[in-house]
């Protein structure tokens, strides 16, 4: 059988946007794929299956214990419910119920955002309650440990690119905070590329994407005290349930998290080597200038950016890369202010070239 974009009559895509869920996020390797069909194709005890991944992922990470789940988000409402419920079987089967009220999630006011869906709403579909602490353009240790209560479960941190940079406590604040009122701290770090720092820096439970950096299959990891991931894992008899995740992707992300720790991704500088040539490509487009700028989150991932100039705006220019066959796709953010951004991680040289061919196109 002969799967291709014409059998189901889809668009080729370029992936210029980074590791973007609305696109399927990353590709996956050989070794992944082959792990992958060795779960398609054996049975397991899949609570065996869990714990045993489970146990190895954290030696591998150096954590108490780890669970692999079907995604970041499915992470965040299943940590959530993991600490509301504290291992009560009856929580896990009523997991809204009027007789836990100790639901409170302190989260900083600027990192309740929208990466596809709200925070807000995993927090709740966990059984939490937000209660945002600080405002949009500051968050300080003060303000986390003004908003905490008698009914507060736990401090949740979102490290995103997303989320307000400026005037932000750090992980290693809000983890002395937490440990001050003996409350345990969730780092949501979906898209990042270190899997020990955060740990590192006192939290209790770290989640991460598995197709972002770590270029996995579809799915979750949380990393943390031995405890709480027995909370978590928990969760199947209730809310987890409608989040589980397949005995192939579990061994293909189990797989891509021991590639990645032991090759790393593509540095800063590899990524900058490649873009010099884009860059200076997009420079001879009559109307646009281009440069090479950092992730605005600061990690070491740098990106083409142009700014249109003439009589198209950004908007119009996005709209149109997107229109034919193969649809690239790019950053967006700053498209108001008149510029876009290329991620190419995921983007070999061929296609840079038709990004580039495409790019004169459109501004001629």
């Amino acid at each position: 059988m002969t799967i291709s974009y014409q059998k189901f009559n889809l668009k080729e895509v370029i992936n210029a946007s980074g590791r973007m869920t609305i696109l399927g996020v990353s590709k996956v390797s050989e070794n992944v794929l082959a792990a992958q069909k060795f779960g398609g194709e054996h049975f397991f005890e899949m609570s065996e299956l869990s714990i045993q991944t489970g146990a190895y992922l954290g030696k591998l990470l150096k954590v108490e214990d780890a669970q692999v789940v079907s995604s970041a988000s499915a992470g965040i409402a299943q940590s959530v419910a993991a600490l509301i419920g504290e291992g009560s079987v009856y929580h896990a089967y009523h997991p809204y119920t009027d007789k836990i009220t100790k639901r409170e999630i302190v989260l900083p006011k600027g990192h309740n955002v929208d990466y596809g869906t709200p925070v807000e709403v995993m927090v709740e579909q966990g059984g939490g309650q937000v209660v945002e602490a600080g405002y949009a353009n500051m968050c300080t240790p003060e303000h986390i440990e003004m908003m905490i209560t008698d009914q507060t479960a736990a401090i949740l941190y979102i490290k995103s690119h997303h989320t307000v940079q400026k005037s932000m406590l750090s992980v290693e604040e809000a983890a002395m905070i937490a440990q001050k009122h003996n409350l345990p701290l969730i780092v949501d770090a979906a898209a990042e590329e270190d899997l020990f720092k955060y740990i590192e820096a006192g939290a209790d439970l770290v989640i991460y994407s598995g197709a972002k950096a770590i270029e996995g299959p579809s799915a979750g990891l949380v990393i943390g005290k031995k405890e709480y991931i027995e909370w978590i894992r928990l969760q199947g008899k209730g809310i987890g349930r409608a989040m589980k995740i397949g005995k192939d992707n579990i061994l293909g992300f189990t797989q891509a998290v021991e590639d990645y720790v032991k090759n790393g991704s593509e540095s800063g500088t590899s990524m900058q080597a490649r873009l010099t040539p884009f860059i200076e490509g997009l420079n001879q487009i009559e109307n646009i200038e281009a440069k090479i700028v950092q992730d605005g989150a600061g990690r070491d991932i740098y990106r083409a950016s142009i700014k249109v100039n003439g009589t198209k705006s950004a908007k119009e220019v996005i709209k149109e890369l997107r229109a034919e066959s193969p649809a690239i796709y790019t950053r967006e953010y700053q498209a108001n202010n008149g510029i876009i951004e290329f991620d190419i991680r995921s983007v070999n040289e061929d296609e840079m070239n038709k990004i580039t061919k495409r790019l004169q196109e459109i501004m001629n």
